[in-house]
């Protein structure tokens, strides 16, 4: 007969060898759970990035796009790089606006194509093509203004790099503005020099691309006729040192003193904090791994407009994922301040749903004009007004994330964009309650899943 204790040892109970099987089922089940929560992160931040850079129009309206202004005499000519892949809307327009305030500059946009995308999904339509500028048709620029892409050492942007190189060869002054110094190196046109990015770039550029002396906690870093800069709204003192060198201390004065950037000076220090990732970070990918309920933020874009005006409520909302910002304007096209030309949805009946509308750089209802007011109105939408007066861009854009998002996203956005925000007082929910409930609810129904295996085989089990 049989002993008890050998039945036991055997594994006939169930309860002895048994529990290694059991405890495998657990693990294979946890490690189920685990990779579909990784992987539905991943997901949602890919869905969030392709909603920050979608595809440009391919085709001009029927009455086509508008012309470029004319050249003007007698001035430095800036172009601004849009690339092939997508660039960083505040990289560009930054210093767009910066060269554009003064006159002793002429700047235009140029690209690969027909139609650039910017950050946050708004459109360009450049003024001039690579080829205008190699052909004679486009003034020889002095300055090129070079902001973050999205490849920049891929097949696309190629024709790009090669442009970039033989402005180089023909003496023009390169501005690398954040991460476009990425650009620059794929380029070969920073080895042997010193440069500087955005601050989570350097670790990677450092060793990636060794031949360059990267430097770390400076708003610019010069060498000779190359100036890159740190992080996004960097840009802007990169562009005033260099309309203060080619234009003089009295006109860079002027432009910075209108543009009230907080904190800059003429010929004031240029350290900033040496930023490293910190735990508040998580904020910002929380919102990027959980795009879904993620609200639509419309963008009322009206004629004449300032540049960083534009740039702010698409940097900002792009940058936290804390909202899909979609442009809106009366007709498909609009003319900033100093002649960009931007693309942008028609407020009609084909116009997408938006959550909220905000008109930038505007003082009153009534210089949003009747067709965008009237279509807020018949889709019951207030209509907010962000307007800096008598401060940066930026300053109105970040209190109203936080108000609409929470503080911590505020903050690490600030960080992000590398804007000194110690002068901003914020009111709003303290943490990213959103995304983080949807991220808890997903990563519940994982581990349910990935348990189910093996609580179905211990009720099984005879």
């Amino acid at each position: 007969m049989t002993d008890r204790a050998d039945m036991t040892a055997t594994g006939v109970t169930g309860r002895g060898p048994a529990l290694p099987g059991r405890l495998a089922r657990s693990l294979r089940g946890a490690g189920l759970s685990g990779a579909a929560l990784a992987g539905a992160g991943a997901a949602g931040a890919l869905v969030s990035v392709r909603a920050a850079y979608p595809r440009p129009p391919r085709a001009a309206p029927p009455e086509g796009w508008p012309p470029p202004g004319p050249v003007p005499q007698g001035r430095l000519a800036v172009a601004v790089v849009l690339g092939a892949s997508g660039s960083v809307i505040t990289d560009a327009l930054g210093p767009y606006e910066v060269f554009a305030r003064s006159s002793e500059f002429f700047v235009y946009t140029v690209s690969a194509g027909p139609a650039a995308m910017l950050s946050g999904g708004l459109a360009v339509v450049p003024d001039y093509s690579l080829g205008d500028v190699d052909a004679d048709t486009a003034p020889e620029p002095t300055v090129v203004v070079i902001p973050a892409v999205v490849s920049p050492a891929s097949s696309k942007e190629q024709p790009l790099r090669e442009w970039l190189s033989r402005r180089a060869g023909r003496g023009a002054h390169l501005l690398g503005v954040c991460a476009g110094s990425r650009l620059l190196a794929a380029a070969g046109l920073l080895d042997g020099h010193r440069a500087t990015s955005h601050w989570s770039r350097l670790n990677g550029l450092q060793r990636s691309r060794p031949q360059v002396d990267w430097v770390r906690g400076q708003r610019y870093v010069q060498d000779g006729k190359i100036t890159t800069t740190a992080g996004v709204t960097s840009g802007v003192f990169g562009a005033l040192r260099l309309v203060q060198q080619l234009a003089g201390a009295t006109e860079a004065q002027r432009v910075g003193r209108e543009l009230a950037y907080p904190g800059w000076s003429l010929d004031g220090p240029t350290g900033i904090p040496a930023q490293r990732p910190a735990p508040r970070d998580l904020a910002s990918l929380l919102a990027a791994a959980a795009p879904w309920r993620r609200p639509t933020l419309g963008v009322g874009l009206v004629e004449g407009v300032g540049e960083l005006d534009v740039a702010a409520p698409f940097e900002v909302y792009a940058t936290s994922f804390a909202a899909r910002t979609m442009p809106i304007a009366a007709g498909r096209t609009v003319t900033t301040r100093h002649g960009l030309r931007l693309i942008a949805a028609p407020a009609d009946a084909t116009a997408p749903r938006v959550d909220r509308l905000i008109v930038p750089g505007v003082h009153s209802l009534d210089e949003v004009g009747p067709q965008l007011a009237g279509w807020a109105a018949g889709r019951g939408l207030d209509i907010g007004l962000p307007q800096a007066d008598g401060e940066f861009s930026f300053d109105v854009m970040l209190r109203d994330l936080a108000a609409h998002a929470d503080r911590a996203t505020a903050h690490v956005t600030a960080k992000s964009i590398e804007y000194p925000a110690g002068h901003l007082y914020l009111a709003g929910a303290a943490w990213p309650w959103r995304p983080t409930t949807l991220l808890a609810l997903t990563g519940a129904a994982a581990i349910g899943a990935g348990l189910l295996p093996a609580a179905a085989a211990h009720r099984n089990r005879p």
